[in-house]
């Protein structure tokens, strides 16, 4: 074998490890949670990790479709402490299957209206989810009157029991975050809505002068990201058996870190769902591993904000 061949073999292995770096970025971490600790692989262990990466994980799929347009949202860890005391409150005072349908439908509602901030007003996506997120903490501890809205009801103690429970050993809100990952991978993949967002986020330009009815799309991205925190909502209300004005502190890093880790760019036109999955999973590991070795929280958040910027660089690296 001469040099050329060698230099393309090694270049070919590089370009491979680059390009699939999420998938093996997992692996290297499971391995070293296992060597770290013998408590990692038990099922306690394991089922506690994706009870805490569920919630976190739907509202990243929501993120990530934002993303791919090259917006961004704000508002989502307030939102979640928003809808999650208004769950709460349906639960206490109308029947189940109502709570749920409005906690989303309201989702949706402010999602949208970001989603016209963006749009139709022109303001920047930075500054139109900041602006909302600000005003659900507040309407946020308002509803609740500062205090946690605890569930008293039937409706309530079957939500807690799902939210709690699993099936085949798996937590039931874990296949939740898979399916919502599912669909939106097969979305993304094969339906032409998921096409033209990776399109307008690639050249937005282009893809308004091919006649793609641009403004429409992002709208809905916001629109369905509000849903889908709605829905999280519900999920950390039922783990946690009431609403708090409290949840979701922070909750946008940690959902921004999960899109960027799999891979996905905050220019918008590139980045899947799947990957997203990963993304959400590697981050729950690293706090699984800081959690194991009795790291506190606030060196967590360093760190988590160091990966973010290690997995922006990696992109410029893959980029070029």
């Amino acid at each position: 074998m001469n040099l050329s061949t060698q230099s393309n073999n090694s270049g070919g292995l590089f370009a491979f490890l680059i390009k699939y770096n999420t998938i093996f970025i997992f692996i290297a971490l499971v391995i070293l949670s296992a060597c770290i600790s013998d408590v990692f692989f038990t099922s306690i262990n394991l089922s506690n990790l994706l009870k805490q990466v569920s919630g976190i994980g739907i509202i990243s799929i929501g993120m990530l479709l934002v993303i791919l347009t090259g917006g961004i949202d704000l508002s989502v860890g307030s939102l979640l402490a928003l809808l999650a005391v208004l769950f709460a409150i349906f639960v206490n005072t109308l029947v189940l299957p109502a709570a749920i349908l409005l906690t989303i439908l309201i989702g949706f509602v402010i999602g949208s209206i970001s989603g016209y901030l963006v749009t139709a007003q022109k303001v920047a996506p930075f500054i139109a989810t900041l602006a909302i997120m600000t005003i659900a903490r507040g309407l946020g501890f308002m509803y609740s009157k500062g205090a946690p809205v605890v569930f008293e009801t039937d409706g309530g103690a079957f939500m807690t029991n799902f939210g709690n429970g699993s099936f085949l050993g798996i937590p039931n809100i874990a296949y939740l975050f898979l399916l919502v990952a599912i669909i939106a991978q097969v979305m993304l993949s094969y339906n032409v809505f998921g096409r033209l967002l990776i399109a307008i986020g690639s050249n937005e330009q282009a893809a308004r002068l091919s006649g793609v009815k641009v403004d429409r799309y992002k709208f809905l991205v916001y629109a369905i990201s509000g849903a889908l925190v709605g829905l999280a909502a519900i999920v950390g209300a039922s783990r946690t058996n009431l609403g708090s004005p409290n949840m979701g502190m922070g909750l946008e890093l940690d959902a921004i870190a999960a899109v960027v880790i799999g891979g996905a760019s905050l220019n918008g036109g590139k980045g899947s769902a799947i990957n997203t999955l990963m993304g959400v999973l590697i981050l729950g590991l690293i706090g699984n591993i800081l959690n194991l070795l009795n790291v506190p929280s606030y060196p967590q958040q360093v760190i988590k904000g160091v990966i973010i910027i290690l997995a922006v660089l990696l992109q410029r690296f893959e980029s070029k």
